[in-house]
């Protein structure tokens, strides 16, 4: 096995099979981390490593693992290289990201087994230095929020309507989850083509009302679109999706406050007021 080197850091062979290739991160000849590489097949190698936690370990890690993952690509022919950080590892998450690795998801551990967060390179992705690289490394590792979009349609009665779902008692405007890449008006048109097999016009925005995290669920942000004022009759020709929808209902505020789901009644009140802002924050709902 040879000796990695970058400037005053060399990466001096431990150990090494067929299965695993070990070095020892040093500089000055003090030994400071180990790092290695552990073949999983098919051109593929996970790798592991231990820099310290003390000032400038960051940096060491950074540099010590793209020694490593050129030397996987260009020297022993990989096409991906891996590793599975503990979650509470966060500069050790950080110093793959840096050196080059994208964020692929999390490994959920059993027992006393920590999650992990997956990251990974391929022998094909962009330098980390390069303009495309360093975009997918942030998209990669960025927080992402997730979009609700309902449309409020009301009829000649000023009543809403409401859908009865499959999954929850409780009843809820049209709508549905925003897909990546897609617009919150477009995922709207989607969702009652889908759900109520029927085109509408989105008429505008009403509000942006963030929903904190409840029962179980991620925080999400509920894009309402207004959908304009139709004759009751129109419910009597949808086509209802029956995995997800039992029925709609054309409801008045009494049976909104009987049968909505909490975040939904808050919202319908705040509609029904006369400042409602354009963003809003919905207040935590009782669990």
């Amino acid at each position: 096995m040879p000796t990695l080197t970058d400037d005053d850091l060399a990466l001096e062979p431990t150990s090494g099979s067929a299965e695993f290739t070990g070095w020892s991160v040093t500089m000055a000849g003090n030994r400071l981390g180990t790092v290695a590489l552990r073949s999983e097949g098919r051109g593929t190698a996970s790798v592991r490593w231990n820099t310290g936690t003390g000032d400038g370990s960051l940096g060491l890690a950074v540099r010590s693992l793209r020694l490593v993952l050129d030397h996987a690509f260009d020297d022993l022919g990989l096409r991906r290289v891996e590793a599975r950080v503990p979650v509470e590892r966060t500069e050790d998450v950080r110093a793959a990201s840096i050196s080059g690795m994208r964020r692929e998801g999390i490994v959920r551990g059993t027992g006393d087994d920590p999650d992990r967060v997956l990251v990974a390179r391929l022998r094909d992705d962009p330098p980390a230095t390069t303009r495309e690289g360093f975009i997918a490394l942030l998209n990669a590792g960025l927080p992402t929020k997730r979009i609700i979009s309902q449309g409020l349609l009301r009829d000649q009665d000023g009543r809403v309507l409401l859908c009865r779902l499959t999954y929850k008692k409780e009843w809820d405007l049209p709508g549905g989850v925003v897909e990546v890449g897609e617009s919150p008006a477009a995922g709207l048109v989607r969702e009652l083509e889908e759900e109520l097999g029927v085109t509408v016009q989105v008429r505008g925005l009403l509000t942006v009302n963030w929903l904190p995290a409840w029962r179980g669920w991620d925080d999400a942000c509920i894009f309402l679109f207004d959908l304009g004022v139709v004759d009751s009759s129109f419910s009597d020709d949808l086509t209802l999706q029956p995995t997800e929808i039992v029925s709609v209902e054309w409801c008045d505020a009494e049976s909104v406050a009987q049968h909505a789901a909490d975040a939904a009644i808050e919202l319908l009140t705040a509609v029904s007021g006369d400042d409602l802002p354009t963003y809003r924050e919905a207040p935590l709902q009782p669990e």
